[in-house]
């Protein structure tokens, strides 16, 4: 007996290795095929995404021709938004013909090269071809008799499910329908405290609950319930059975799983997401595959026996012959009297000179004209550098795009000096306001926070402030409790109609006056107290991260951040710490105005903390040890700029010396035409801001107080370049709200540390902002999320448009687009320029192997300026 028990143990052990190895197996290949999507944050904590930061081991230009061949998606430049820039003036034409030129010699072709440069330049004009010579029957007969075309070029094709080949009886597609039926599921079990009724099973998993609900669905027939009725209840065994029982061979089954990745990418970037931040979600992304792939088997089972082909992909004769009657100067008679060998290097020629390259060309020549113009606008001042002791005020800024115009005017006004780094300060920080139980990060969102900072009061205060913030919470919690309860909601109408009816003609008509009576109601009603910051360490054993910091961190932190602003020695008497925010009213998007890479967190706590640090004599004393010396009258204080009114907002002004009150005073008095100087310049460029308006501060208010406004200010739109270097190198430079700028001084970091932290931190940061506005604006009905005003917010996570879409992932069309006609935000990928001498750019090359494949894939462009002014491209 003992000898069959010892045996039966043997087996089920092997039974269990042999299901957690199948298990690996299916996950690796779900991990490798998660490359073709990008995580999702929730839309209240939005972040800029790189839609392919997983795909960067490839070239641009790679993945543009994968993702046109396989999902007919295209991510150049369309030829209308070519034109509009080239009409702008934006492109130089010269730049046009040297990447011609360059592209011809690096190709041979068995055609006449005088020959093949008029098909060039005049195919480069991008006028389309006539639609009476593509439908001539005189070409399609020519098309027709041609045999057949040698190409050089290798496609590789995704395996597109299954579904999307097949059509049921009333001619609808079948993935759409599968499309249809996971996004219920995902809407149900995502669903943020949105709906009334949660999802049953939740805590089970997404797959599990959906097992033990599917059989109750009435969207699904009788007969495809059955079909799923004793389905496994492991999600990965399942996937291994619907991929077996669709016949994907195990050599396709990575690029089958990326088709249906790709075919809801929204969807499947917030699973992606949510499986990386809690351990009992970990295999989320497999449970979504498992419930879509099965779901795709049950509906495809009657039409397996049609076909289970991939389509072939052919290419077309006729659109080559029309272009090169059109824009090479043939004619019907000319090519007839071609030999098949000559009519086949013509047409090879033809096709690999299409449209896409042709657009490649314009992009690049855009880009360089860009490129060139700002070199000429860096290097042909010749600025003198001032000495920083005779600034009364520095100010350190975020590197945020929006910040530079502010800063332009600010240094006109006064002897001040401003510097860019990082929003966050360089402090890995999660922030719990005054009273709340909850804490949220407030640094980039490819970081972790260390430390958790709370603010705290008075004990009586902090009482009295409870109870006002819970009678709101009570008021607020009861009307969404009584409009998702069917009999409270019948008396919800008679209660709140009055109320709500005043608010929505007040809020219409008088927008500014209504906004402005309720947030004043609304801050004295929740005035917050005077509060201290939790900056010492406390030792909390229950706590997942230290509240405060240890006496080390605090000189560390305050040490490390200084030392990235470059401000080590003449300090200013006051020292403005900046950070930055958005307001606005009805704004699903009011997230992505705040900071583009902290998930929507403003930089006003930050720079709160940084300043109080700054401020601790302990702190100074041991800086002072190391070299760095903070006079005694130097003091640090806090600010926000919001970037929707253009207005700097005090945060912490603790006793000031008296040069610093000086430099407050003075600072206090130049605001009001800073600001008005910022906003004329900003507002201008909205398409629907009156201009013969004399008051541009109370039209900014009006932006950001309308609740009907879909455009209260243009974000990031426009962001073209990254500038690592001193101040001196911009200064009096009108960058036009487009470049994001972070100090750096090459002769303070001998060892190239400083530029690697840059490049890896806010430089992956601005490439993934400026990737999602050139994404957005390029592709908007497959990375965009459209029109504002049809978007639907759906389970509390993001928008959709309608009730029944994929989860929009990117920028409505307001944030980029002028019109419905013309695009605002110009696509051009991120240029970055380092000012130091060329060995440390090879440097950072050499030891940063991610970054040199940005680099030379073509996902970042590269410059530099060296010590003598030499501008050099990578």
């Amino acid at each position: 007996m003992s000898g069959t028990s010892g045996l039966m143990t043997e087996n089920v052990k092997k039974k269990d290795t042999n299901i957690n190895h199948q298990e690996s197996d299916i996950n690796v290949l779900i991990e490798s095929a998660s490359r073709v999507i990008a995580p999702l944050w929730p839309i209240s904590a939005f972040a800029a995404r790189n839609p392919w930061m997983g795909l960067e081991k490839q070239s641009f230009e790679q993945v543009a021709g994968w993702l046109n061949h396989t999902r007919d998606i295209d991510i150049y430049p369309s030829a209308s938004m070519i034109l509009s820039a080239k009409s702008k003036g934006e492109i130089d034409e010269a730049f046009v013909k040297i990447g011609l030129k360059r592209w011809l010699d690096s190709h041979s072709f068995n055609i006449p090269r005088d020959v093949a440069e008029r098909f060039c330049h005049a195919a480069l004009k991008l006028d389309p071809l006539p639609s009476n010579l593509l439908s001539s029957l005189k070409l399609k007969k020519l098309a027709d008799e041609f045999s057949g075309l040698n190409t050089d070029r290798i496609e590789n094709f995704l395996i597109q499910p299954i579904s999307s080949n097949i059509e049921n009886e009333d001619g609808e597609r079948l993935d759409n329908i599968l499309d249809h039926h996971v996004i219920k599921w995902c809407k149900l079990y995502l669903d943020d405290s949105q709906a009334g009724w949660t999802m049953p099973n939740r805590d089970e998993g997404f797959y599990r609950a959906w097992h033990r609900l599917i059989q109750h669905d009435p969207a699904l027939n009788k007969i495809q319930r059955k079909r799923l009725k004793g389905w496994p209840k492991e999600a990965h065994m399942a996937l291994k059975e619907a991929l077996f029982a669709l016949e994907i061979p195990n050599s396709e089954i990575q690029t089958y799983l990326e088709g249906h990745l790709l075919s809801l990418p929204g969807w499947a970037g917030m699973m992606l997401w949510r499986s990386r931040q809690s351990s009992h979600e970990h295999s989320l992304l497999t449970e979504y595959l498992a419930v879509r792939i099965s779901m795709e088997w049950a509906l495809l089972k009657p039409y397996l026996h049609l076909t289970n082909q991939r389509p072939e992909k052919k290419v077309s004769i006729a659109p080559l012959l029309a272009s090169w009657i059109h824009w090479g100067d043939l004619t019907i008679e000319e090519w007839s009297q071609m030999s098949a060998a000559v009519q086949n290097r013509y047409l090879s020629f033809a096709y690999s000179f299409d449209e896409k390259l042709r657009r490649k060309l314009w992009l690049e020549a855009w880009e360089q004209t860009h490129t060139n113009r700002l070199s000429q606008k860096i290097i042909s001042k010749q600025r003198e550098i001032i000495d920083k002791k005779s600034a009364l005020a520095q100010f350190a800024f975020c590197i945020d795009v929006r910040s530079e115009p502010f800063r332009r005017q600010l240094e006109k006004e006064g002897p001040f000096e401003t510097i860019g780094i990082a929003g966050f300060f360089g402090l890995p920080i999660a922030t719990s306001e005054l009273g709340s139980n909850h804490s949220h990060s407030s640094l980039p969102v490819i970081l972790k926070p260390q430390h958790k900072i709370k603010e705290t009061t008075d004990e009586n205060e902090l009482k009295l402030y409870q109870q006002r913030k819970q009678a709101v919470t009570s008021l607020s919690y009861t009307f969404k409790t009584m409009k998702q309860n069917v009999l409270a909601s019948l008396l919800l109408p008679e209660l709140s109609g009055p109320w709500l009816s005043l608010q929505m003609v007040s809020r219409s008509f008088v927008p500014r006056r209504t906004d402005r009576f309720i947030r004043n109601l609304r801050e004295i009603w929740l005035r917050k107290p005077n509060t201290t910051l939790s900056l010492n360490h406390v030792h909390r054993t229950e706590a997942e991260i230290p509240v405060g910091f240890s006496d080390e961190e605090k000189v560390n932190y305050a040490r490390q951040t200084l030392k990235m602003m470059g401000l080590t020695k003449k300090f200013a008497p006051l020292i403005v710490i900046c950070g930055h925010g958005s307001k606005s009213t009805n704004n699903p998007y009011a997230a992505a105005l705040e900071c583009g890479a902290c998930g929507g967190a403003a930089g006003g706590f930050n720079a709160r903390v940084l300043a109080s640090l700054c401020n601790l004599p302990e702190v100074r004393e041991e800086l002072s040890s190391e070299g760095i010396e903070i006079p005694e009258d130097t003091v640090f204080v806090a600010a926000e700029h919001k970037t929707t009114v253009d207005e700097l907002h005090w945060i912490y002004v603790p006793e000031l010396s008296e040069a610093a009150q000086e430099a407050f005073d003075r600072i206090e008095a130049v605001m009001p035409k800073v600001s008005h100087n910022a906003n004329a310049e900003r507002l201008a460029q909205l398409p629907n801001f009156k201009k013969e308006l004399k008051n541009p501060k109370a039209e900014a208010h009006r932006f950001a107080e309308d609740w009907s406004e879909i455009r209260p200010e243009w974000g990031l739109a426009r962001n073209a370049a990254f500038i690592i270097g001193q101040r001196e190198l911009t200064q009096d430079c009108d960058l036009e709200g487009r470049v994001f700028l972070h100090n750096y001084d090459w002769n303070q970091d001998e060892s190239g540390d400083l530029l690697a932290n840059i490049i890896a931190g806010p430089g992956t940061v601005t490439q993934w902002i400026n990737l999602q506005y050139y994404a957005s604006t390029v592709a908007p009905h497959y990375y965009g999320s459209g029109n504002k005003a049809t978007q639907t917010v759906t389970a509390g996570l993001g928008v959709m448009q309608g009730n029944a879409s994929d989860l929009l992932a990117g920028l409505p069309w307001q944030s980029v687009m002028q019109s419905d006609h013309e695009v605002y935000h110009s696509p051009l990928r991120l240029l970055i320029v380092i000012q130091a001498p060329s060995e440390y750019v090879k440097r950072l090359l050499n030891n940063d192997s991610v970054f040199r494949g940005k680099v030379q894939n073509g996902w970042v462009r590269l410059a530099s300026v060296d010590p003598d002014g030499r501008w050099e491209n990578w």
